[in-house]
């Protein structure tokens, strides 16, 4: 008996431990490839850089944070209402069309959603600059466009706000569609048929069964579309003008043009913290529960 139990009391502590093995794979990841590129980051941030051409030296050099608040506040801004607009307009018409194809797809949902995930097959740098040949000056897109009473003959497209916006849309539009209809696919639409029968409408059923139960999806895709969107430089560099200069165009600038390491790494930091900060907030409000179904 006291061999039995003895084994017993092995195997408990072996399953008690299972779960971290499961677990370790993906905790040595991100410890390797999160937590320690963002410490070096970090000491980079609190560093000073002699000159142009000199290592930086890691002195606790605070004034980084503080200089990039106060150099390039507007490009912060500008970020966010830029990455806002074009995640609100990703949801404004993502959702109708994952609601379409879950609902209505019948058995063409594979394909349709196989047309979703087409673009990924080209290089995302690519299809940003197939988006300036589009909206050039002479083309069709912005002849339509100046044939809109408020716009003069001389209205473009390019090198403006809403070019970038647009381009931010496009190219994360993706993002937001597939975690929707995933979340759409999952309700059990004869609750709709039930609402009916207890006298509600067709948009009161939508609006109080459907559109609570896809938050999920929501909330995941504004999350997928949100923090690449504002930290994006690509779409403002062939879309934008240094009028529309975003906050990771800065940070691209200083790393790759004026080596400038110490102020780009605290600019980064900063605008992670930011992106943290505004996501626990919208998670709050949101909320997260239904993402572990």
């Amino acid at each position: 008996m006291a061999r039995r139990a003895t084994a017993d009391d092995r195997g408990l502590r072996k399953s008690k431990w299972a779960p971290y093995g499961f677990l370790s794979p993906g905790i040595i990841w991100l410890v390797l490839f999160f937590l320690v590129p963002v410490g070096i980051l970090l000491k980079a941030s609190l560093s000073t850089k002699p000159s142009r051409f000199e290592e930086p030296v890691f002195d606790w050099n605070f004034s980084n944070f503080s200089t990039a608040f106060g150099d390039y506040g507007t490009e912060f801004v500008r970020s966010f209402v830029f990455a806002g607009i074009a995640t609100l307009l990703a949801i404004l018409i993502g959702y109708p069309l994952a609601y379409w194809i879950a609902t209505r797809g019948g058995r063409w949902k594979n394909f349709l959603i196989g047309l979703v995930v087409v673009p990924f097959f080209t290089s995302y740098l690519i299809r940003t600059i197939a988006w300036t040949s589009i909206l050039q000056d002479d083309g069709p897109v912005v002849a339509l466009y100046r044939l809109l009473p408020w716009v003069g003959a001389d209205g473009r497209i390019l090198a403006t706000p809403m070019a970038v916006i647009g381009g931010l849309t496009y190219n994360f539009m993706s993002f937001m569609i597939l975690p929707i209809y995933v979340s759409l696919e999952k309700i059990d639409f004869r609750l709709t048929e039930a609402a009916a029968d207890l006298g509600s409408t067709p948009w009161g059923a939508f609006r109080k069964v459907v559109f609570p139960l896809s938050l999920p999806g929501v909330f995941a895709g504004s999350l997928l579309v949100f923090i690449p969107a504002a930290g994006d430089y690509l779409n403002n560099r062939y879309l934008g003008s240094p009028q529309t200069s975003m906050i990771g165009t800065v940070v691209q600038n200083k790393f790759l043009v004026q080596f400038d390491y110490p102020q780009a790494a605290a600019l980064s930091i900063v605008l992670m913290v930011i992106i943290t900060a505004m996501v626990l907030v919208y998670s709050r409000f949101l909320g997260t529960e239904g993402l572990a179904v």
